[in-house]
This record gives C-alpha cells, structure tokens and sequence, in this order.
C-alpha cells in the first residue's frame, strides 16, 4: 500500500523549525520530545526525520540506520524519564495508525507514557 505523507503536518513543521517543541533527544535520525497534552506524567513523542506515515510504513521503507536509531532512542528516553520497569516503574508506549486507529498526526511516531499507573490499554470487548 502506498502512503502519502503530508508535509504540512505538525511534526513535519517541527522537525523544519517552524514550531518550537520541548527536545528530550535529538540523533541523525530521530527527535523525542515532550508533548504539549500530557497524558501521563511522563509523556514523550518519539519520531523518525523521515516523512513516515505510520509504523507499518516506517517499517517497510525506512533504512535499518533509521529504524535501529529510532528504538536506540525509544529505549534511552524510557531510561532518562526513569520509567523502565527496573528502575521501579514502567511504560506503556503507543502508536495510531490510520482513521480506525485515530492517528491525529499523519507522521509515525510513538508515544511514551508512564509516572503512574497507567489502567487497561484497552476496555475489554463484548
């Protein structure tokens, strides 16, 4: 399936510089950074440089340089916000794709959440 990647979207603009965002981490190929509605109190966006739609995508199409340093990157930031289950805690990490998935932001990324108990990630079916 092909993706069309939006490059007006909000991380597309952050990544240019256009809107200013709360860095975490910063690599080659990869930017973390706080987001602006929390919903944990450890809440971070990690997004690769490339314009990347969703997981899938990012998937199939982006280098093994990109997607090793994106999870490099995913790990260090559980390590630096003090979430690893080693250091007493734990996280819970996110990703929307597509409408069915309510993707707000047409650019992979992934979300990090954890500073408290975090519930089901899901409401059990019927």
């Amino acid at each position: 399936m092909a993706h069309r990647y939006d490059t007006t979207n909000i991380f597309a603009r952050i990544l240019r510089g256009e809107i200013p965002n709360k860095t975490v981490l910063e690599t080659d190929h990869t930017l973390a950074f706080h987001d602006i509605q929390p919903q944990a109190p450890v809440h971070v966006l990690v997004i690769p440089k490339g314009p990347y739609v969703c997981f899938d995508h990012f998937c199939a199409e982006a280098s093994e340089a990109e997607i090793v340093d994106f999870h490099r990157v995913a790990a260090q930031v559980c390590a630096m916000m003090k979430v690893t289950p080693d250091a007493g805690g734990g996280y819970r990490t996110i990703s929307n794709a597509g409408e069915a998935g309510v993707q707000e932001v047409p650019h992979y990324h992934l979300h990090i959440l954890g500073g408290r108990p975090l519930g089901r990630m899901l409401a059990r079916g019927e």
